[in-house]
This record gives structure tokens, sequence and C-alpha cells, in this order.
């Protein structure tokens, strides 16, 4: 099945288009962007204890540690 690309569409097709998705963006419901970065980052540092890129893993828990060393003499 080809792709189907926008600008291949008729003008009618392009602007049902845009009104649909103008339908549907009005239907969000929106906050205001320093409610919802204070938000984001009460979320983030809740959990960066947990996180284990920012609090590292045990080494008896680590999967990628080196099992032995290669020694070439």
């Amino acid at each position: 099945m080809p792709a189907l690309h926008i600008e291949d569409l008729p003008e009618k097709e392009k602007l049902k288009m845009q009104v649909e998705q103008l339908r549907k963006e009005v239907k969000l419901k929106r906050q205001q962007v320093s409610k919802c970065s204070e938000e984001i980052k009460n979320y983030i540092e809740e959990r960066s204890g947990e996180y284990p890129l920012v609090k590292g893993i045990p080494e008896d828990k680590n999967p990628f540690k080196e099992k032995g060393s290669c020694v070439i003499s």
C-alpha cells in the first residue's frame, strides 16, 4: 500500500483534516506551563532516589559488570 502524502491531497481534503485536528485540540484540557513544570519537577525529585542512573546500581545486581578479566602476557 503506497504512503499517503498530504501534499498529494486535494485542497478540500486538506481543509477537512485541519478542521478535524482543530476539533480534537479544542477538547484538550489545558494547563499553565508554570503549574505543569512544577508538577513534573516534583515528580522527578520524589523518584530520583529510585532511579538507577542517578542512584547507581549495586555491584551484586549489575548485569553488565565484568565477570572476569583477561590478561595477555
